[in-house]
């Protein structure tokens, strides 16, 4: 395939798009038959409706861009709000809006130091859910 002119994201949706229409024909299964053994596997480990909302949640912060530069800065070191407007670009006030989801779902955290804000990953856990979320789009 040519994809000179094509953005490489556009690309990438366009093969995954033409992968999930030739996968359509085999995610049916041909016959009726319920395992019962898998289900009440299944239902015994499957999280309760808050736990699963909660994660949902979760996710839906990471499906910002913006956010996911900013938790990228803060890999690196603690930064203050003028620093991550200037690194991306932006006003401190867009910045401060993503800073406020990103420390409401626990995230990042912050520190005062005079007149400044400090910000940097709330824990280790940050780096690893991106770290994977990474290896999985490279896959």
């Amino acid at each position: 395939m040519f994809f000179a002119k094509i953005p490489r994201h556009t690309r990438q949706y366009k093969e995954r798009e033409t992968d999930m229409t030739d996968e359509r024909e085999e995610i049916s299964c041909e016959c009726q038959e319920i395992h019962e053994d898998l289900l009440k596997i299944v239902n015994e480990t499957m999280p309760d409706e808050e736990e699963l909302y909660d994660l949902a949640d979760l996710f839906k912060v990471f499906a910002d861009s913006t956010r996911i530069r900013i938790l990228f800065v803060l890999f690196e070191s603690e930064v203050c709000v003028c620093d991550l407007a200037k690194v991306l670009n932006m006003t401190q006030s867009a910045v401060s809006h993503q800073l406020r989801i990103l420390k409401q779902n626990k995230l990042v955290k912050n520190r005062r130091e005079g007149k400044s804000i400090f910000y940097s990953l709330a824990d280790d856990h940050v780096r690893t859910i991106i770290s994977m979320g990474r290896e999985h789009i490279l896959e």
